[in-house]
C-alpha cells in the first residue's frame, strides 16, 4: 500500500491516501500544468479529476503550496503523484486564482444577507428638503439611533424579498405566480422583479428570512438631542438611491468569505425541504456561473464551501398502458401512476450562508438548474 502524501490543507478535508487520489485522476493526464489566466480551482480540477468538487487533492502532489489559493497565471503544478515534480513559480503579474470567480458573486457578498427579522432596525425617516429621494453627499435623517455617535458608519439596506419553502406538491413547472417583493416599509407586493425571479407556492409556506439589499452607506454627522429627535447621516458612497423607510445596520469590515474549500455537506438534507428557491437576474433557470438561492443554510450543517448537486424532481405519469385507454391525468386511479426518477443537473457551490436560506454559484450543469429542483449529496446516483 502506498503511503499517504502530506497534507497542504486542513486535515480534515485531506487525509487522502496516494492510491485514492489518483484513483480521482482521469485515465490520461500530462505530468504538469500550466496555469492560466482566467482559470479556477474547479476548472483545472475538472480537466483531470473525475469529481471537480474535489480539487484540494490536486494539491496534494503539490507539497510546496502553502496556500492553494495563491496559485498564479503561470505556475506549473505538478500531476505527478508518484514521481512528483517541483512546482516552478510563474511571474506575479495577475491576481492569484480562487476556487470561483468572485467577479460573479460580488454583489452578493457584498450586497445582500437575510434575516429573521427587520422591523426592528432604524430607518430613514426623512430626506433633506423635504427630497423623495437621496444619493451621495446628500444627508438622510434617521430615526433608531439615540446613541449614535459623529463619526459612526452605517449601510441603508431595504428589504425586497421574502424567502418560504417550496411545496413540493405545488412546485414548481406549472406555477405562474411571480417573485413576492416587499414595498419601502417592508409590507407584501406583487409585480416584476428586479433582481431574483422565484415561484412562490400557492398557499405559501414555512417562513425562511427577509433579503435585505445594501443600497449604499453612510456616516453620522449628528445624534439626536437638544430637540432633536433624529440622528443625520451623510450618505457617503454612490449606489441606489435612499428613500423614507429605508434601514439601517452597522458597516461589517469583512462579512464575508473571500476563499473556499470545497466539500460535502455534514449532514443529510431533507429531500423535500432543500431546493432551489431562486435565480438571479430574473430568469427561472441556470447554468454555469449563475447564482441561485437555496432552502437551507447554516440550521441544516450547510457553510461556505458546501458543494450539493442540483436535481430535477421525476414526474408522476399515468401509466396509459396498464390503464388501457388514453386518459388523462386527473381520471385515473393512484394505482395507476409511475414515479419517475429525479434528473442530475449539475453542482452548486455554496458561497454565502445564512441561517436557513444560502447563496450558491452553479459550477457545472449537463442541464438548466431550475426552481424547484431538488439539493442532494454531490456523489449522489439517483
Amino acid at each position: 500500500m502506498l503511503k499517504p502524501i502530506r497534507t497542504v490543507l486542513t486535515a480534515a478535508l485531506l487525509t487522502v491516501a496516494t492510491f485514492g487520489v489518483t484513483a480521482q485522476m482521469r485515465t490520461e493526464h500530462p505530468d504538469t500544468y500550466v496555469v492560466k489566466k482566467g482559470d479556477t480551482l474547479w476548472d483545472i480540477a475538472g480537466r483531470f479529476l473525475t469529481k471537480p468538487w474535489l480539487w484540494p487533492e490536486i494539491w496534494q502532489a503539490n507539497p510546496q503550496v502553502k496556500n492553494p489559493h495563491l496559485i498564479y497565471p503561470g505556475d506549473v503544478l505538478s500531476l505527478a503523484y508518484l514521481d512528483r515534480v517541483a512546482v516552478q513559480e510563474g511571474p506575479r503579474e495577475e491576481a492569484p486564482i480562487n476556487a470561483i470567480p468572485l467577479s460573479e458573486i460580488e454583489p452578493f457578498l457584498k450586497n445582500l444577507r437575510v434575516v429573521d427579522e427587520f422591523e426592528q432596525l432604524p430607518y430613514v425617516v426623512a430626506l433633506e428638503e423635504d427630497r423623495l429621494r437621496g444619493s451621495e453627499g446628500q444627508v438622510a435623517y434617521i430615526r433608531g439611533l439615540p446613541d449614535a455617535q459623529p463619526g459612526q458608519r452605517y449601510a441603508v439596506v431595504r428589504a425586497n424579498q421574502q424567502y418560504t419553502t417550496v411545496d413540493p406538491k405545488r412546485c414548481c413547472e406549472n406555477s405562474g405566480r411571480r417573485a413576492e417583493s416587499l414595498d419601502y416599509s417592508g409590507k407584501r407586493t406583487w409585480g416584476a422583479e428586479r433582481l431574483w425571479s422565484y415561484q412562490i407556492p400557492h398557499g405559501g409556506g414555512e417562513f425562511l428570512g427577509y433579503e435585505l439589499e445594501q443600497l449604499t452607506t453612510g456616516t453620522i454627522s449628528r445624534s439626536e438631542g437638544d430637540g432633536v429627535e433624529v440622528s443625520t447621516l451623510v450618505i457617503d458612497q454612490k449606489g441606489r438611491e435612499v428613500r423614507a423607510g429605508d434601514r439601517l445596520i452597522a458597516v461589517d469590515a469583512q462579512p464575508y468569505d473571500l476563499q473556499f474549500m470545497p466539500h460535502p455537506p455534514s449532514q443529510q438534507l431533507d429531500y423535500d425541504r432543500a431546493r432551489v428557491i431562486a435565480v438571479a437576474d430574473a430568469v427561472t433557470s441556470g447554468g454555469p456561473r449563475d447564482v441561485i438561492a437555496l432552502s437551507v443554510g447554516s440550521a441544516d450543517g450547510i457553510d461556505n464551501g458546501t458543494v450539493l448537486s442540483t436535481w430535477r424532481v421525476g414526474s408522476t405519469e399515468v401509466d396509459r398502458v396498464a390503464v388501457g385507454v388514453d386518459r388523462s391525468y386527473d381520471s385515473v386511479g393512484s394505482g395507476n401512476e409511475v414515479r419517475l426518477p429525479d434528473e442530475f443537473a449539475g453542482h452548486v457551490m455554496i458561497f454565502r450562508t445564512f441561517d436557513k436560506v444560502s447563496y450558491g454559484l452553479v459550477m457545472d450543469s449537463i442541464r438548466p438548474t431550475r426552481l424547484g429542483y431538488a439539493l442532494k449529496h454531490p456523489d449522489a446516483k439517483n
